[in-house]
This record gives C-alpha cells, structure tokens and sequence, in this order.
C-alpha cells in the first residue's frame, strides 16, 4: 500500500533530514517506527501524505507514484493520518461536526454521514462527547476525537505519530483496544515501548535519515523493560 523508494528529503538551507530511504507497508502490516528526536520520523510520516515531496526518490501509494497534490488527495482518501497533536486535527466547534467533517467531503449523503458518526462514537465508547464543545475535552478526550475523525472515513491504513504522547493508562489501553479490533494495517512513531509492545509485529529504527539495518522483525520484549 505504501511504498518510499530511495527518497531523500532536505528542508531548505539545511542539511538531509532522510537519506536514500527504502521503506514498504502491505496490507494487514502493523509496523512501529523509532529513533531519537530530530531523525526525521514526522517528516517520513509527512512524505508519505504528501505534506511534504522528496527531494529525490519516488512515493507510490496503492500501486501509483504521487507527485502532485492532486495525487495525493486521492491517495488520502485511503489513508487516516492521526497528529501527534489533535489540536491540529480538530477545527470544528463540536465532536459530531468534526467527526462528520471526512465523510462529508468524501461526497456522503447527510443520512449516511449521520449514522457514520453515531456508529463511530458508539464503536469508541463516546457517544457522549457527540455534542460537547471540542476545545473544551481533556488531552484524552480529545486524542480520541481525533482517532475517531480518521476512523470514520474507513481507511485503508491508518498513520499515527506519537499517539499515547500525554495520556494516562486508561486512555492508552484504550487506544490499544481500539488499533486491534478494529484497524487492520497501521504506521506508528512513537518513543512509548510499552505501548509498541502490545500494537505492532515489527519495528523499523530510523537514524541520521536511514533505516538502520537488522532492526526490522519482532518488537523485542527486553526493550520495553
């Protein structure tokens, strides 16, 4: 479904933040990204949903390479890409709106889109918030929102960066629960081994703009002790 092929990225004036980077995700592929701050794991994650375009390399996503933006919008009708903060996910006064917010501009009808945001909130266990104003939610409340937002479009994949950053245990088991029953094929960053331990089946370490070699596989159970 994803596929970067020698890609290399610099942000102007600056140095190669990704460095002739080969990475693949197929389908039912459950896959953790790691490394130290500042080695580019936002800015893969970015490529990937054409916020940013390589320097050099190719994207292709679902069989297509994607240069433009209008590449890219069709290709993010497949994908769900979750930000590290949901304040900048979530722009519409209440939940329901910002939930009904994708399916609305997939082209739903009103009745259909209705429903996807009773049966998402109802899926997630929020079907109280449906009418809260969205600002005023906790950092968990609104984590969830902005996992809901995504989920609603029903994507192929899903792309998350940083998704426990500031929740307690309850929120993250939830979080947990949510990615096994029901997101099939997902891209995680994130620093939290603990939580990477109970989601993905391999982890990818990301260093100085490349991949470091023999770190695919299994998530190893001694790193999250």
């Amino acid at each position: 479904m994803i596929s970067l092929e020698q890609v290399t990225f610099r942000y102007p004036g600056g140095p190669e933040v990704l460095r002739g980077l080969d990475f693949r995700i197929r389908q039912g592929d459950r896959v953790g990204i790691v490394g130290p701050n500042g080695s580019g794991k936002t800015t893969l994650l970015h490529l990937i949903v054409g916020l940013l375009r390589p320097t050099s390399g190719r994207v292709v996503l679902f069989g297509r390479e994607r240069t433009t933006e209008a590449d890219f919008r069709d290709a993010r009708r497949r994908m769900g890409f979750v930000f590290q903060d949901a304040d900048d996910q979530l722009f519409c006064p209440t939940v329901a709106e910002d939930v009904a917010f994708g399916p609305l501009n997939l082209g739903k009808p009103a009745d259909e889109v209705r429903e996807i945001v009773r049966s998402t909130l109802g899926m997630l266990g929020i079907e109280h918030l449906e009418h809260r104003v969205t600002y005023q939610l906790s950092g968990g409340e609104k984590r969830i929102v902005a996992l809901a937002t995504v989920l609603a479009m029903n994507p192929d994949v899903l792309i998350l960066d940083e998704p426990t950053t500031g929740l307690d245990e309850a929120t993250t088991d939830r979080v947990v629960e949510i990615l096994d029953r029901h997101v099939p094929s997902y891209l995680v960053v994130s620093h939290d081994w603990s939580f990477l331990e109970r989601t993905v089946s391999r982890v990818t370490r990301l260093e100085e703009g490349r991949l470091v070699p023999g770190f695919l596989g299994s998530v190893p159970r001694s790193a999250a002790r």
